[in-house]
């Protein structure tokens, strides 16, 4: 504390203040210009009980206690009575037996009634110390023991009575009693103006029909006790730190509004949107378009509720800040809800939908098949894995193709050697090329291979070295590529070897999911990701924009971008070509998406300006700029998760380490992201039931699958915005399966996350307690942020110890099924 106290003419304006309102005043020491009060209170006519305040500095207790005797002795018009320390029993500064000294050395010296101010428990506790007073000085507060304010002054008239019981024969004082107007709950006890109101106009009437003797606690609002006390500590005055009265002791305490202005408000200004959404989707059935307008007025209600929560919510300084800074953060939430609103709405009721394609059937006796050059990458792959994708390509149903093998840097010839044999055992059609250290990553090797390519092909296609793909895959697509516009046709990602192993069949369906319902809705704005297999480029096209770009580590999707900028359409017939393996452990997974991740925060800062809707400049349609822009915002959704839960966790070591400085969180703004993660969670159960093929355990077990990646998907973000590049992260297959070290080491940042997560619902839960539901609604969403880590943990351990783990199991009841065991979140790409 600084110890700056308040000069002669400011504490003579207080009084002047206080005039007409109040008939005594209490002053808690007798020095540093208190001691001057009672003189000053002559002249306005006030009564004092004059106080000498006593801690452990017993030489400064000595100068008090001899003011105060000096002052009593000298105001004895005014002093009416004396208070000998403040709480000092409670502090435990003093002894009972300490107290009861300078209580018997005051009371020796002067004539007016002498007590100690204690709250009235410890006057209990030590009846001791009532025998060496005149009257018993108690401070009965509610609010510091957790009672509901309907409770309130009710338990201040029991406090009040036992202590008159306790002793029948002395006087009680009500030294301190009042209601904070504003700071944290406690329990079921909140503080705020009204409840300061209501409390003290309950009060002031039964004081007033029982004839009670009270000190309100206190006159003015002081932010120096907010070190002491916590927030609550400032507030409460009757009057605020601007001497500003602050009750309304008569008439309503809040404007009565029968409608809200906001509902007005999210009424009006969701009309705009809806009337230009409904024109635009004429052909879109009624229930699609009902579906997204309740979705469009439930965010503007929401936006409008945040809003205007610093009108109807009494806000410090600093949580009004954190309510504007977090304001953005609210804006993407709502956000991420409208996207996944507009998908649903699309998804759930096909119909409306436009733009399909289909295989094609070839032309009976068709000759001029263009040439196709399939480009297969490798890197340190498994030999024989790679000689299966081979043969599955040599025995494609199609006349005029060629397979060029790449394998750049693979130093080990053991690996690379019997690729290239099995090359030339396959014949003329495929040829193998071996590059040694070459720069690039994949994208190099793809460039390489272009350089090499037969100068009469017109079409080029990309697989992954684990594809095995169907005979007719080339056949049902290549025919597209007849409309000179179309620049490239992609067919799904799809997967094999899952069955019989929970961990990839968890994989499996999660990665379904987003060519399944993802790129089947962007394809409808022709606005589709490319994916680095199974795809089908037009040669004269890839050359025209630019080849693969080599500095982004996915070189795939931002190749199609740069497609679609120059005006080339896209194709998406959704049905398998060809199937790939799922990565065999959950770190190769984790690397997968976060090179994913990574690479669009790369597509994002290199292309941004494409996206803009004033850009006149760029070769984007609206539609294609609205899903390149927003298809990524639930990753972003997932980078705000993990910097919100890393500041939560610090925020919580302070509330329960430094309380004066980090108050309880504005538990307000929770809600909307509690809101959004249910709204996910619908999203993603009620998609997925509409559009993948999967039961419902195979949803449940994709849902873990995506939340799992939460955290790595949130790191690769940030981490795409603090640096340009970032090496080339295979996702390797064929993994040899890991010891249950190794799977906790595969999750181990999660694993501390989570841990992080229930030390500080635990720590909230043993400092406050189960009765403040604003704390509860904290533990909550500590509870639902947790929720990715323990995903990410089960996948882990699922993956390299899949017995040991309770897996998800069924009960029959006749008419359904009941989960026994099983969490849940939102999967997204």
């Amino acid at each position: 504390m600084k110890k700056i106290y308040p000069s002669a003419d400011e504490i003579d304006q207080d009084l002047r203040v206080l005039k007409g309102v109040v008939r005594n005043v209490r002053t808690y020491s007798s020095m540093d210009g208190f001691e001057n009060i009672p003189g000053m209170a002559a002249r306005y006519g006030f009564g004092v009980t004059a106080g000498a305040w006593l801690d452990q500095d017993l030489e400064k207790n000595d100068r008090e206690i001899a003011n105060l005797i000096r002052n009593a002795n000298i105001y004895t018009s005014t002093i009416k009575r004396v208070i000998v320390g403040n709480e000092a029993v409670l502090r435990g500064d003093l002894t009972p037996e300490q107290l009861i000294e300078y209580l018997q050395r005051v009371r020796a010296k002067v004539k007016c009634p002498v007590s100690s101010a204690e709250p009235w428990h410890v006057w209990i506790n030590y009846p001791e110390l009532a025998k060496n007073v005149d009257y018993i000085a108690i401070h009965v507060l509610p609010y510091w023991e957790r009672v509901p304010i309907d409770q309130a002054v009710n338990w201040v008239l029991e406090r009040y009575n036992q202590v008159q019981r306790a002793f029948p024969d002395k006087h009680v004082l009500l030294a301190e009693v009042g209601w904070p107007s504003l700071g944290e709950r406690r329990g079921p006890a909140k503080p705020s103006r009204v409840n300061e109101a209501l409390f003290l106009r309950q009060f002031l009437n039964t004081a007033e029909a029982r004839d009670m003797d009270y000190f309100i606690m206190e006159a003015f609002d002081q932010s120096w006790k907010v070190p002491l006390e916590g927030v609550m500590g400032a507030h409460w005055g009757i009057f605020d730190k601007d001497r500003h009265f602050k009750l309304a002791l008569e008439g309503p305490l809040a404007p009565y509004h029968p409608i809200p202005i906001e509902f007005f408000l999210s009424m009006l200004l969701a009309m705009g949107p809806l009337l230009w959404y409904l024109k635009r989707k004429p052909d879109q059935p009624a229930n699609a378009r009902m579906l997204f307008s309740l979705v469009l007025q439930g965010v503007v209600c929401a936006a409008v509720w945040i809003l205007f929560i610093p009108v109807h919510t009494e806000l410090l300084t600093l949580e009004r800040v954190v309510w504007a800074l977090l304001m953005p953060l609210q804006a993407g939430l709502l956000a991420i809800v409208m996207i996944n609103g507009f998908e649903m709405s699309e998804m759930l009721f096909p119909q409306g939908l436009k733009r399909f394609f289909t295989p094609l059937i070839p032309e009976p006796h068709r000759q001029n098949w263009p040439k196709v050059s399939l480009h297969l990458a490798i890197c340190n792959e498994p030999p024989e894995m790679v000689f299966q994708t081979l043969d599955s390509l040599n025995r494609l149903d199609y006349p005029n193709y060629e397979v060029l093998v790449i394998d750049n840097n693979t130093m080990d010839p053991a690996i690379w050697e019997p690729v290239r044999d099995y090359c030339i055992g396959l014949g003329g059609k495929f040829r193998f090329f071996h590059l040694g250290k070459w720069p690039g990553y994949k994208a190099g090797a793809l460039n390489f291979g272009l350089s090499v390519t037969a100068s009469d092909a017109e079409i080029v296609g990309v697989i992954d070295s684990d594809y095995v793909v169907r005979p007719d895959w080339l056949k049902s697509l290549v025919p597209y590529f007849d409309k000179s516009t179309v620049g490239f046709v992609q067919a799904p990602q799809d997967h094999r070897q899952w069955e019989g192993s929970l961990f990839k069949e968890m994989l499996n369906w999660e990665y379904s999911g987003f060519f399944q319902i993802g790129m089947v809705h962007r394809n409808e704005r022709d606005a589709i990701i490319q994916h680095g297999t199974m795809t089908l480029i037009r040669k004269a096209s890839l050359e025209q924009v630019g080849r693969w770009g080599e500095w982004c580590i996915c070189e795939d999707s931002e190749l199609g971008l740069r497609l679609m900028n120059a005006g080339y359409e896209s194709v998406y017939v959704n049905e398998s070509f060809g199937k790939g393996l799922t990565p065999d452990s959950f770190a190769g997974y984790k690397r997968q998406r976060f090179r994913w991740a990574f690479g669009a925060v790369q597509i994002i800062r290199h292309h941004w300006r494409l996206f803009l809707p004033w850009n006149r400049e760029s070769g984007l349609s609206v539609g294609q700029k609205f899903h390149f822009a927003t298809g990524w915002l639930p990753w972003f959704g997932d980078a705000l998760n993990v910097i919100i839960t890393g500041t939560g966790l610090l925020w919580v070591l302070g509330m329960l380490t430094m309380p004066w400085i980090f108050g309880q969180p504005l538990y307000l703004l929770l809600f909307p992201a509690i809101g959004v993660f249910l709204f996910r969670l619908l999203h993603f159960i009620w998609l997925y039931k509409a559009r993948v093929g999967c039961t419902f355990k195979q949803r449940i077990g994709a849902a873990i699958a995506g939340m799992a990646l939460s955290h790595t998907i949130g790191r690769a973000i940030i981490a795409g915005f603090i640096r340009k590049n970032q090496p080339f992260l295979r996702t390797p297959k064929c993994e040899n399966q890991q010891a249950i070290v190794k799977g906790l080491l595969m999750a181990w940042e999660e694993a501390l996350m989570l841990l992080g997560t229930i030390l500080a619902a635990i720590g909230i839960v043993l400092k406050f307690g189960t009765d403040n539901p604003e704390m509860m609604v904290w533990v909550g969403a500590l509870g639902i942020q947790a929720l990715p880590y323990l995903a990410a943990l089960y996948t882990s351990m699922v993956n390299v110890v899949p017995n040991v783990l309770p897996q998800i199991r069924w009960i029959p009841l006749g008419w359904g099924v009941r989960r026994r065991s099983v969490g849940l979140q939102v999967a997204g790409h």
